[in-house]
């Protein structure tokens, strides 16, 4: 399989971060934020501005394409506010590309690292107490659990555990 390049998201992808979005939510539906009910109810502009995000001071919207041109990953980041720093989220790589052989998620990661050192020292996120895999993967990167956690939006008898990761000694 050849490695798939990552890039940022501009507002005219709007219709392949709506397909993937989709995708990500029928996979893994707590994993994320939303519903997959939700996101269907979104109009073109809402799309639009998620889109956007890859272009944003204050955010990164990151996808990995596969060597035909698939949409087969994507991660993001943010500053939610200056004191917390960048926070990872929306992270997703399709199974036909899951792995570390495959290396997209890796490969997404470097990325957002890169961009979170610029707006600081720490990168954060916050992932699902049952999404065992996507912590195996952030332990292997690096990322402690902080001991912090909060409750699950979607289902508050669940949590989100955060975990963190010094950037300084990349």
């Amino acid at each position: 399989m050849a490695a798939a390049s990552v890039r940022a998201t501009t507002e005219d992808d709007w219709r392949e971060v709506r397909a993937l979005r989709l995708e990500m939510l029928r996979d893994t539906p707590h994993a994320y934020l939303e519903t997959l009910e939700a996101a269907l109810a979104h109009d073109e502009a809402e799309w639009r501005v998620r889109a956007r995000r890859g272009t944003s001071a204050t955010s990164t919207s990151l996808v990995a394409v596969d060597a035909d041109g698939r949409w087969v990953g994507t991660m993001g980041g943010w500053v939610p506010d200056a004191a917390s720093g960048p926070l990872l989220g929306g992270v997703y790589v399709a199974p036909s590309h899951r792995g570390r052989e495959a290396g997209v998620a890796d490969a997404l990661l470097d990325a957002v690292e890169a961009w979170a050192l610029a707006h600081g020292p720490r990168l954060r996120l916050e992932v699902h107490e049952d999404n065992h895999r996507a912590q195996a993967f952030y332990a292997r990167r690096g990322f402690r659990p902080t001991g912090r956690w909060a409750p699950y939006p979607l289902d508050p008898s669940r949590r989100e555990i955060e975990m963190a990761r010094d950037l300084t000694g990349r």
